[in-house]
């Protein structure tokens, strides 16, 4: 699964003449996460909207089991809504990845079927076919998994999003061990997308995966004039630091990080307090 480089798009949660909602909306904004869900938990008849919301309050939280039983009630609610199935299926994803060897199959199925779910209500949603690619991609052939189901979505994506095509590209060529496309294919993605630091992301951490640490530190360096201060950029430069053994640099970035001002799409503090763990505090 994406685990934190999960795209964490919030189209579609607000519905008009609903004061109570948009409050608890202005709230997750600000990683109110618990705020938000009080607000949503006192609204008495709540609607396929307050529960997508709910749902990702809880996601944002770590709690994917609750995620999932709201994430159910808003799509019970919008059958035909792709971002609700969408999200559903991160929710299962991220039990699966935190269940045990008896219960992670099942939800692992569960997330295969909603990614399946959101990309046949919406053939142009380019974050369910990139969840779904990614579930194809990781995930065993008795899940469902299967490097030519993500080669065909690979295809899906390019149409939509040539950046988005080559990134997804060069993840198949990596796991294929054609280590050179796969290069070539994420430097096409950078140049599709120049000014998206996550290309520039990839690459680097590719590069360190391939032992060329200046490289990889050069790639950054690029991003960082693109988007000074970005907190994706800071955890993604942590992470980098801790495997390349500069954990001293990595605790300095992450104590930053857990300062700084977040929104939802950022990377949540969690993450950054599982990096810091790592980086020996």
């Amino acid at each position: 699964m994406k685990g934190f480089l999960l795209i964490f798009g919030t189209a579609g949660l607000l519905v008009a003449g609903s004061p109570e909602l948009e409050r608890a909306r202005n709230l997750y904004d600000l990683t109110a996460f618990d705020q938000s869900l009080r607000v949503l938990e006192a609204i008495p008849a709540k609607d396929a909207a307050v529960y997508d919301l709910m749902g990702r309050d809880y996601y944002m939280q770590g709690d994917y089991k609750r995620s999932t039983e709201a994430m159910e009630k808003a799509l019970a609610a919008e059958p035909h809504d792709a971002v609700h199935a969408l999200w559903l299926g991160r929710a299962y994803g991220r039990r699966a990845e935190s269940a045990s060897l008896f219960t992670a199959p099942g939800y692992a199925t569960k997330a295969h079927q909603y990614f399946e779910r959101a990309v046949e209500l919406d053939p142009r949603n380019l974050e369910a076919l990139s969840d779904l690619f990614d579930y194809y991609l990781e995930a065993p052939g008795f899940l469902g998994g299967g490097t030519e189901k993500a080669q065909r979505t690979a295809a899906q994506i390019a149409e939509l999003s040539p950046a988005e095509g080559y990134l997804a590209k060069a993840k198949l060529a990596e796991k294929r061990n054609e280590y050179s496309t796969a290069e070539t294919h994420l430097r096409a993605a950078v140049g599709a997308a120049p000014q998206q630091i996550g290309k520039l992301i990839e690459l680097a951490r590719f590069l360190v995966r391939q032992g060329r640490v200046q490289e990889a530190d050069q790639s950054l360096a690029r991003a960082e004039k693109i988007e000074p201060g970005s907190p994706r950029l800071m955890l993604a430069k942590a992470d980098i630091y801790i495997k390349t053994g500069r954990k001293q640099q990595a605790r300095e970035i992450l104590q930053r990080y857990l300062n700084a001002q977040l929104t939802p799409e950022d990377p949540p503090r969690s993450e950054a307090l599982r990096l810091l763990r790592q980086a020996g505090k």
